[in-house]
C-alpha cells in the first residue's frame, strides 16, 4: 500500500509541475468545484477562480526542481492521499532561487485517476 502511495505522489507531482511550467493554463483539468486552494494565504475556490489565480501570477515562466515529496494515504474511506514538496522555483531574471512548500490532498475520480481536493502553497523565506 505506502508504494503505491508514494508512486502516485511522485507521478501527480511530476504532472502537475510539468504542467505548471509549460502549460499553466491546463491545470485547471485538476481541479473540480469543491477544489480550494490557499496560495500565500489567499483562499480560492473552485476551478474557475483557481484558474485564474494561477494564471493571473505576475510572471509568465518559471521552473520547479522538487526538493522532497512526502505522501501519505487520507483517512477519508474514499481513498485520498495527501502529498507534501519542497522545493525551488526559478524565475526568469532572476539569480536566486525561492524556496516553497506545497500540500495536495488528492481524491480518486470514478475515472481512476486524482483530483486535487486541497492545494495549499507557501513560499519559504529567510
Amino acid at each position: 500500500m505506502e508504494d503505491q502511495v508514494d508512486l502516485v505522489g511522485k507521478v501527480f507531482v511530476d504532472h502537475y509541475y510539468h504542467l505548471f511550467d509549460n502549460d499553466r493554463a491546463s491545470l485547471c483539468s485538476l481541479y473540480q468545484p469543491t477544489s480550494m486552494l490557499t496560495f500565500e494565504g489567499h483562499k480560492v475556490l473552485g476551478v474557475d477562480n483557481i484558474s485564474a489565480k494561477l494564471n493571473q501570477l505576475p510572471f509568465d515562466q518559471c521552473r520547479h526542481s522538487i526538493t522532497t515529496i512526502d505522501s501519505q494515504p487520507s483517512s477519508s474511506s474514499a481513498g485520498g492521499i495527501v502529498v507534501f514538496v519542497s522545493g525551488n522555483l526559478q524565475l526568469p531574471g532572476e539569480e536566486h532561487l525561492l524556496r516553497f512548500s506545497q500540500m495536495f490532498h488528492l481524491i480518486p475520480t470514478a475515472q481512476g485517476s486524482f483530483f486535487v481536493q486541497n492545494d495549499i502553497f507557501r513560499l519559504n523565506y529567510g
